[in-house]
């Protein structure tokens, strides 16, 4: 196969971030992203070492699309987390497959850290500081991951709720009851209520 004229880091991002979208994140490897390209996969070796360069490009692509700037101060700090996290999230669900290589490889890429350090900013003008700063951002970090991978593979409006909807009332008279009620929750309150939740939490 002919060598690429213009094999850039973006462009290698976007193929592997293309197969990991498709087939899923077992599916990434040298050779599926040297056939994305149209190349040879010793050819992609030219470019980069191995599948953990292609996960990083990955993550800094993802990641580098997220808003870093911190919110205006005149907010409410929880006001400001807030949209910080809402920034975060709506990079990362579109891309609900390669949330754990967002785990993995989040503080090398500048975008993960820089978004860190604006909601450690946030959190430090508030008050929040030594280890409660550190579960806090570590908490931040948990529910958008945990958040996104619920709303994906096990979302309100899914079997599963209609499974448990359908229990036996007499048996588990509250969870059925809930899960009826979860049908008219929407992706977005979910997410933010949930958020709130904890954002109530760290101002204790």
């Amino acid at each position: 196969m002919p060598r690429p004229r213009s094999l850039t880091p973006d462009r290698l991002a976007a193929a592997a971030l293309a197969v990991v979208d498709r087939d899923g994140l077992a599916a990434l490897s040298m050779r599926t992203v040297a056939k994305e390209l149209g190349m040879s996969p010793m050819g992609l070796y030219r470019y980069v070492s191995d599948r953990e360069e292609l996960e990083r490009l990955v993550v800094d692509r993802i990641l580098d699309a997220v808003d870093t700037a911190p919110p205006p101060e005149d907010a409410p700090w929880t006001e400001r987390v807030e949209v910080m996290v809402g920034r975060l999230r709506a990079a990362v669900a579109r891309h609900p497959e390669a949330v754990p290589l967002a785990l993995t490889h989040r503080h090398r890429s500048p975008g993960g850290l820089l978004w860190s350090e604006a909601v450690l900013g946030i959190l430090a003008g508030a008050g929040v500081d030594g280890p409660r700063r550190v579960v806090a951002l570590r908490a931040l970090h948990g529910y958008v991951t945990g958040a996104i991978q619920l709303e994906h593979r096990g979302p309100l409006a899914g079997p599963g709720t209609e499974a448990i909807a359908a229990l036996p009332g007499d048996r588990f008279p509250l969870l059925t009851e809930t899960a009826r009620e979860a049908r008219g929750v929407t992706p977005d309150e979910e997410f933010f209520g949930g958020l709130r939740l904890l954002l109530r939490g760290l101002g204790g």
